[in-house]
Formats: structure tokens, C-alpha cells, sequence
């Protein structure tokens, strides 16, 4: 009998978790020259979720990084059989997506033409072509499709076996039958596991657990925000018609994808709602175990299926396979280190794409844990997005089955999930809602979009559409309260941290590009950079006192932001303090803001200087104001303290002021060529590609600093303004730019200009055009939707209000 291997006593990482990610990033780790890594499945491998995955590989994702990561996916799949001699069956037959009714055109036409941008290979077709394609199919209800040749699929185990098979040739160690009991951390990073067969010692750790992941990473300290839901798919005995491997059909208006099996189909489903599975339910002991059958809940998408396939009604059902598949609250998965716990690496909650995903996302949690970062931006999957109030179980219980159900929707803008809401409430939220606010949820955060939603739609229900929305003229008269008069912003959902002590100017100095050492009273915009150059992030800062800053970070971005400061704190006397709800931020904006601060008794603040701070009372309540603004129209940002808020608001509206939404701050800030995050900026941009290198100081060393010397030698500006011909076009952002014919980028935001009547985007764009850029601007087309519309480029915001006045103060 042969001895059963013991377990080492260090590893350089430990990987938890023998499905697709566990082994794709073992693969990927021995790849990299990490030869002592070990794969600890407490079962056998793939025995979760990934045995019984349906395994389609579709290229085409909602960024382009994240199509890129699919695309690595393919291309290591096709390859793995040459390098390990392991058959990994890999099958290119292509995927054929139909529509059935014009919002779905509009859809699958928009993800062909950012297809095209993304050098992924698509095609529109006819009904007819599609039915060519698809012979099987009852076609009549079509109306368009797109056809991709180069998707595929893979058998699921023997992608596993070629990962594990390549990663053992290279020194790395798989142990199955061996539970993870403990995760062992000291000073708030991890530094071994704990087994029932002994505990490994080891400087990281890979969280590839699935289902269990949520668990797994409370023994760490951890908030990994997943839940399990049931995913059925029927497969059925041999069929006439089905001969060899055919396309997968993607029927999404039926919520179904549709494949050829063994001479038979399998036809999945995506059902509106699915079934949560309480944590708890699925035992230690689950292993390639599966759900009972629930014909019931699948009889609506059976009825969906007999329409599409009518050859379902003669064929003998094999079974009805119901699996379980793990969710997260918005339906990315979570790759990346967590903000908790150093060390502890997260490649988990794939939400149903973990094989398609699988090769991609395992080679860049690898690269994290190597490299400290990914290969490319993939901040969307950023573990650390999540708010803490979503590891809540009542709320995962509520959001994950939405979550499953969003899978196949029409990502029409302005949608909005409907479960897990009225998590965090802004200090004036009970006033929005009097004043009739449409809210969306931002990191929990119950934000207003607009305001005056009973005018809005039927019954102040908005149709959703691509093209010019039901919210269009309300969100134009609060562009015009902010460009005539004075409207106001509710910035009270952005993280704040209180940076203080000794050594906060010179922590500052350190991890900020712009330079920090300005006097009490001063506000500085400035980019945290990595060590490659590009934006972790972009905050305002107030200097408070000498060993006092606030700082002012994106809505989504406290969790993270603060884990990145946290990072570099090591050898500074510096306290880090996360004070988001303990004060509101009101923006006062347009020409009347001088005037309504005067009528409130607050007249000093129209003495400020621009990015200046100053102290104040309104309502008889203090606050600190800076003169600044990020719609492009005078103005000043108000911080109080969240008890006050309720009663300065009031003083303002009384005054003149009316409230104004997040959709309208977005066309003005789109208008004036601000630059966001998650749309402009990215950890591979930096600020010499976005034409914000000025703002960097080169008087001071600074984190990044070193790679911005370097990039400067070949970098250029990309980003630019495109102001569109036709006012009826509706760009949304990721469509096409094309010079000559020939795609030269992408739009990154996009909207309605009110204040120049014309829609607009921003975008970035590789063209030695740029070069010797005329004021005049340059001819492109934007493909949107399938249709190219004529814009003009320029590096020139579209809309800029240099000299105009504050009523009664300069600009």
C-alpha cells in the first residue's frame, strides 16, 4: 500500500478549493515560478460545482479587460491538450444569440459592435440565417441575431486534470480528503491553515472554496458576500436532428441557452427568480452531489423551451439536473486580495461562469499574488467593493436569487435591482422621497437619480429603453436649476477618511501625485497612483490642521481606498480613520450659490478662494465649505456634521435652492471632460493618458513617480471629449469610435449635453491624429447600436465656463 503523502510544513501559497479556479490558479502559480504551491480540497477535485458546469465558453463581457480575461481562456484551453497531453474537450462550434423583440436587437447589436472594438469576432444576421444556423429552432418569433464562431465549450473535469497535471510537473502538491479547519492569522495577515491532517504554515493563501467561500472566509476575519442558488438544465436522450456538435443557442428573451449533448440537448435556464439555498444546507460531505428535481419551479421555462425547440415535445428526458452555483450581489465575481486580512486572496462567487472565466481569472489572481496586482485592470471584480452590510444573510438570502434572474437581462440603462434595498438611507433621505426622488443603490447607499419621479413615465414608472429615456426632460430641468440658478447634490454617500497625526502631511506626500503641503484651509485634488503609474484612485483633500487631512474618496471606493492607504502606512506615526457617516456633503451649485450662502448668514464663504476651505453656520449649525466644483458651474461642497444636515438643506431650498440628481451631475461632469473612475480611469491608465499630468508634482518623489518618468518617454493623451452631429443619437458608453472606418477606441461615459444641446461622450482613443489636433476638432463616427453617427473629437472640454461669474462673486 502506498503511504499517503504528508502535508508540508511551509508553502509559499496554500490554495483552498479543487474546482476550476483552485486549479486554474495552481496552474498559473507553477507558471510563474512558484514551485512549492499546494491545492487542499477537503473532497475530490471538481466535486462542488464544477463537475456538473455546462461549461460554455463565450468571449464577449461587458468590459474590455474582462473580454480580454475570456479570451486568455480560450486560448489556454485550445492549447492545453498540446502542452499536457491531457484532452480538455474543447469544442468551437461558435454561439448564435436571438432576438425576439426590439429592445433584445438593440442589445445583441450593441454587443456586436463593441465585439468589433474588442477584436472579438461577431456577425449580425437574419432570421433566416439564424435559422440556417439552427435548424431545430421554431424561428418565427425572431426578428435578428449575432452569430460569434469562435465561442465554445469544454468538458469541465479534464480542463482540471490538464491544469493539475501541467502545475504537479512543476513542483506543485495537491492534497485531497483534506478540510481546511482554520485559518491562521497574526497582525492582521495570514500565516498558515489549520487541517485535520496538520497545519501548513504559508505567506498567502488562495480562496477558491465556491459555495463555501462566505464561511471559508470568516475563519479568516473576512467578508466574502456569496450565497448559493439552484441552477437547472434539462438533457434529454438522442433526438433526430442533432448530429455531432452544434452551436450553443442563446434564447435570453426565454431566459435559456440551448446546446447539443450526446446526440440529445441540454437546455438551461436562468429563470427570472431563482432558489437561495440556505448556508448551512450543503454539508461538508457534498461532493458531486446534486439537488432534488423541481419541476414545478422549471415548468415556465420548459413552456419557453417546447416554444423554441418544438422537437422537445417527442424527446425522452434523461433528467432535470439541478446544481447548485454560487452568487455575489451584482453578479461579478470577487478576485483580489480582501480588505481584512493580508494575504488572503479571493477568486470565488463566479456566478455561474466559472469555466468561461476560469482560465483568464485564475492567471491574474496568480498574477495578484505574485505581483501584488492583477495583469490588467479588473477593479469591476475588485473583492473589495462590496459594503459590509451585503455579507448580511437576510440580504443575500433576498439578492442572490435576483442576482441569477439578472443573468439574461437587457442591460437597459437605468436599471435597477429590486431586492436588498433601503440598506443605508443619506441623512435627508426622508426629504428626497418628499420631494419625489428616484433612487438607485450605490455600495448600499439609496442615492437620488432624479427628482419629480411622479412626471416621469406612466404613473411615474419610466420605460426602459436604449434610446432617449422617460427621465430626459426632468433630468434637463435640474441641469438648468444648476446652470441658471442654484441646485444642489448629495455627496454624503462618498467615503471620508480622517488622516491624522505626526507624520500626515508626510504619509501624504508619499502616496499622493499632486503636492500636499498646503496650509490649513487649502483643498487638493490628486490621484493615488500604483506603483506602475496608474490611479488606484482620485480623492479630494481638505487640510483641516498642520496633523489633520479629510480626505474625499468615490462612493464605492471607502473599502478599498482605505485598505490601499492601510497598505502603505508602515513606517509613519499616522491614524486612519473611516468617519463616512458621521458627516454629510451638500453641493451648492450654480450662479445663485454666492447669493443663498448669503441669505442663510454664511456671506464669508463667497470670499473663498477657488479649492479653498472655510469655516461657516447655516440654520445656526457649523460647517466647513470649498469653494470647488464637478458640474462645471460655481459653486462650493458643504460638509456637516449628518445630525445638521436635515436643517442646512432646509435653510438652502428655502432660499432658492432645489435638489438635483445623480443623472444630472453625470451629463454636467461628462459636459466639462471630468474624468471618473471606473469610466476614465483604471489602474492601467495614468494621468498622462487622461491629460492630467500637470496636476502631478514633479518637485517631490511619490508613490509612482518613478514609473510616470518612464511612461512619459512613449505615453500620449487618449482621452478626449466627442460631441455628437445628430441630436437624437443616445451613446451610453463602451461603443466603438472609428476614423476612416477603422476603430481607434472607445466611449468610456456618455449622456445628454443640455447645456449644449447635443449628446456627448467621453473617450479614449490611439490615433498619432491627436498628435496635431486642430481646435476645430476631428470627424469620427461612434457606433451605437449598430449605427454610426458623426461626432467631432476634441481635447477641449465641451462645455467650459471660464469667465463666466457667480452672481455677486468671481468664479
Amino acid at each position: 500500500m502506498t503511504a499517503t503523502p504528508s502535508l508540508p510544513a511551509h508553502a509559499s501559497v496554500v490554495i483552498i478549493g479543487g474546482g476550476i479556479m483552485g486549479c486554474s490558479t495552481l496552474y498559473h502559480l507553477a507558471q510563474m515560478g512558484v514551485s512549492d504551491a499546494v491545492l487542499l480540497e477537503r473532497n475530490k477535485l471538481t466535486s462542488g460545482t464544477t463537475w456538473h458546469s455546462a461549461a460554455q465558453v463565450r468571449a464577449l463581457r461587458s468590459s474590455q479587460n474582462l473580454t480580454r480575461m475570456i479570451q486568455y481562456s480560450v486560448d489556454l484551453y485550445a492549447q492545453l491538450e498540446r502542452e499536457t497531453g491531457q484532452a480538455v474537450g474543447w469544442i468551437q462550434k461558435g454561439s448564435l444569440s436571438i432576438a425576439t423583440n426590439p429592445g433584445r436587437l438593440d442589445h445583441v447589436l450593441r454587443q456586436e459592435a463593441l465585439a468589433k472594438a474588442y477584436g472579438v469576432r461577431a456577425e449580425a444576421i437574419s432570421p433566416g440565417e439564424a435559422k440556417e444556423r439552427w435548424p431545430l429552432m421554431n424561428a418565427d418569433d425572431v426578428i435578428g441575431a449575432v452569430w460569434s464562431p469562435d465561442d465554445g465549450r469544454v468538458s469541465p473535469s479534464d480542463v482540471c486534470a490538464a491544469l493539475v497535471k501541467s502545475a504537479k510537473a512543476k513542483g506543485a502538491r495537491i492534497f485531497e480528503d483534506t478540510g481546511v479547519t482554520g485559518i491562521l492569522t497574526q497582525g492582521g495577515r495570514v500565516v498558515g491553515v489549520e487541517t485535520a491532517k496538520g497545519t501548513i504554515r504559508c505567506d498567502a493563501i488562495a480562496l477558491c472554496t465556491g459555495l463555501w467561500s462566505r464561511e471559508a472566509g470568516a475563519m479568516a476575519g473576512a467578508e466574502v458576500p456569496l450565497l448559493a442558488c439552484e441552477h437547472f438544465y434539462l438533457l434529454t436522450k438522442p433526438i433526430a436532428g442533432i448530429t455531432g456538435n452544434v452551436p450553443s443557442l442563446s434564447d435570453h428573451d426565454s431566459h435559456l441557452y440551448i446546446r447539443d449533448d450526446s446526440g440529445g440537448l441540454l437546455v438551461g435556464c436562468f429563470e427570472p427568480m431563482g432558489k437561495p439555498i440556505a448556508p448551512g444546507s450543503l454539508g461538508e460531505d457534498f461532493q458531486f452531489g446534486l439537488l432534488p428535481e423541481d419541476w414545478d419551479h422549471f415548468e415556465p421555462m420548459m413552456m419557453n423551451a417546447l416554444h423554441r425547440l418544438p422537437a422537445l415535445e417527442q424527446a425522452e428526458v434523461k433528467m432535470l439536473l439541478n446544481g447548485p452555483e454560487s452568487f455575489t450581489p451584482d453578479g461579478m465575481f470577487m478576485l483580489g486580495e480582501a480588505a481584512e486580512t493580508r494575504g488572503l486572496f479571493l477568486g470565488c462567487g463566479m456566478n455561474s461562469v466559472g469555466l468561461a472565466s476560469g482560465g483568464g481569472a485564475g492567471m491574474n489572481l496568480a498574477h495578484c499574488i505574485v505581483h501584488g496586482h492583477t495583469a490588467y485592470d479588473l477593479s469591476e471584480a475588485d473583492a473589495k467593493r462590496f459594503a459590509p452590510i451585503f455579507n448580511s444573510l437576510d440580504h443575500l438570502m433576498a439578492r442572490a436569487p435576483e442576482i441569477l434572474g439578472t443573468h439574461y437581462e437587457i442591460t437597459y440603462p437605468g436599471r435597477q435591482l429590486k431586492t436588498a434595498r433601503g440598506l443605508r438611507k443619506l441623512a435627508l433621505h426622508n426629504a428626497y422621497e418628499a420631494a419625489g426622488a428616484a433612487f438607485g443603490q450605490f455600495y448600499g447607499w439609496e442615492r437620488p437619480l432624479y427628482f419629480a419621479k411622479e412626471q416621469v413615465g406612466h404613473s411615474g414608472q419610466p420605460e426602459l429603453r436604449f434610446g432617449r429615456p422617460d427621465w430626459f426632460e426632468q433630468v434637463g430641468r435640474e441641469v438648468a436649476a444648476a446652470h441658471q440658478s442654484a441646485a444642489i447634490f448629495d455627496a454624503s454617500c462618498f467615503g471620508k477618511i480622517e488622516v491624522e497625526g505626526p507624520d500626515a502631511e508626510r504619509f501624504l506626500q508619499w502616496v499622493c501625485s499632486a503636492n500636499m503641503d498646503k496650509p490649513a484651509g487649502s483643498a487638493i485634488y490628486t490621484a493615488l497612483l500604483n506603483e506602475r503609474g496608474g490611479y488606484e484612485s482620485d480623492i479630494t483633500a481638505q487640510r483641516i490642521a498642520d496633523q489633520h487631512y479629510r480626505l474625499f474618496v468615490g462612493t464605492a471606493a471607502i473599502k478599498r481606498d482605505l485598505a490601499w492607504l492601510q497598505r502603505h502606512q508602515n513606517g509613519f506615526d499616522v491614524s486612519l480613520t473611516d468617519s463616512t457617516e458621521a458627516y454629510a456633503v451638500l453641493g451648492l451649485m450654480g450662479p445663485d450659490a454666492g447669493r443663498i450662502l448669503a441669505a442663510c448668514g454664511a456671506s464669508e464663504l463667497c470670499e473663498l478662494g477657488y479649492f479653498k476651505v472655510g469655516p461657516a453656520h447655516i440654520a445656526g449649525k457649523h460647517l466647513r465649505a470649498v469653494r470647488m466644483s464637478y458640474v462645471g458651474e460655481a459653486g462650493f461642497e458643504i460638509t456637516c456634521r449628518w445630525e445638521n444636515a436635515a436643517a442646512i438643506y432646509d435653510a438652502l431650498t428655502q432660499a432658492g435652492a432645489q435638489p438635483a440628481g445623480l443623472y444630472a451631475q453625470t451629463a454636467m461632469r461628462i459636459e466639462k471632460g471630468f474624468a471618473a473612475m471606473g469610466h476614465e480611469l483604471d489602474a492601467d491608465v495614468s494621468p498622462i493618458e487622461t491629460g492630467m499630468d500637470g496636476l502631478t508634482s514633479k518637485k517631490k518623489d511619490f508613490l509612482g513617480a518613478a514609473a510616470l518618468v518612464e511612461r512619459r518617454k512613449t505615453a500620449r493623451r487618449s482621452l478626449v471629449t466627442l460631441i455628437f452631429d445628430d441630436q437624437s443619437a443616445t451613446p451610453l458608453g463602451h461603443e466603438p469610435v472609428l476614423l476612416d472606418g477603422k476603430i481607434i477606441g472607445t466611449t468610456s461615459s456618455a449622456a445628454f449635453g443640455y447645456r449644449i444641446q447635443r449628446p456627448l461622450a467621453l473617450a479614449h482613443v490611439s490615433t498619432p491624429a491627436l498628435e496635431a489636433l486642430e481646435p476645430a476638432g476631428l470627424a469620427v463616427e461612434v457606433d451605437v447600436t449598430g449605427r454610426r453617427y458623426g461626432a467631432r473629437l476634441q481635447l477641449a472640454p465641451a462645455y467650459d465656463p471660464k469667465g463666466e461669474r457667480m452672481k455677486g462673486a468671481l468664479l
